[in-house]
């Protein structure tokens, strides 16, 4: 079964950290790029992160640059969000998505989401 699973969302205070993790079955990672979303209520999708099946180049969105890294674990096919100094304006649904390409293609398979909450 192809899938793509999000999970290491929850609570957080103002200022912590959490790490996503987006595992994925059924396909390899290596051969997609993979994307970091979010979604907050009454607002559209933002982009966050990319990194490239090509050469492993990360692309981050200038408003979590510095503070968002992604990582991979090509043994256990999952990619990684560590997400630090979270914010509460930084509550949203957390999605991970693959494509063939970070700047153009189609997306192949999206996860289910992870919600992240920071309180104040």
């Amino acid at each position: 079964e192809v899938r793509l699973v999000e999970s290491g969302g929850g609570l957080v205070q103002a200022g912590g950290s959490l790490r996503l993790s987006c595992a994925a079955s059924g396909f390899s990672l290596n051969d997609y790029a993979v994307s970091w979303f979010r979604q907050a209520p009454g607002k559209e999708r933002e982009p966050l992160s990319c990194i490239s099946a090509i050469d492993g180049a990360r692309y981050y969105a200038d408003s979590v640059k510095g503070r968002f890294t992604m990582s991979a674990d090509n043994v256990a096919n999952t990619l990684y969000l560590q997400m630090n100094s979270l914010k509460p304006e930084n509550t949203a649904v957390y999605y991970c998505a693959t494509k063939s390409y970070c700047l153009f293609g189609q997306y192949a398979h999206w996860g289910q989401g992870a919600q992240v909450t920071v309180s104040s």
